[in-house]
């Protein structure tokens, strides 16, 4: 059964940082693309970056240049660097490979 399970989320101010982890279990993470995607209340799930197999990267124009997606094979794991965060990015972060999403972790940007 793979899973994945986010971690890291939580209070941070405006203009702080904060980094999420997304830890994959099973074969399925390094065969795999990895998405981030956010969903704010009463809003829908939007993608906000990715990274491939090979390590490119992309992300949405409203982040670009805040936040960083990473991935560490060997610890199955991929990161969300969030710099310099908003309060427009509070929402609950998934992560997603292939047709597996994990839980969510909420983060919120607050003074």
């Amino acid at each position: 059964q793979v899973q994945l399970v986010e971690s890291g989320g939580g209070l941070v101010q405006p203009g702080g940082s904060l980094r999420l982890s997304c830890v994959a279990s099973g074969t399925i993470f390094r065969s795999s693309n990895i998405y981030w995607y956010r969903q704010a209340p009463q809003e829908q799930r939007d993608m906000v970056t990715w990274i491939t197999v090979g390590g490119s990267t992309g992300s949405v124009d409203s982040v670009k240049g805040r936040f960083t997606i990473s991935r560490d094979n060997a610890k199955n794991t991929v990161y969300l660097q969030m710099d310099s965060p908003k309060p427009e990015d509070t929402a609950v972060y998934y992560c997603r490979a292939g047709n597996v999403w994990g839980q969510g972790t909420q983060v919120t940007v607050s003074s």
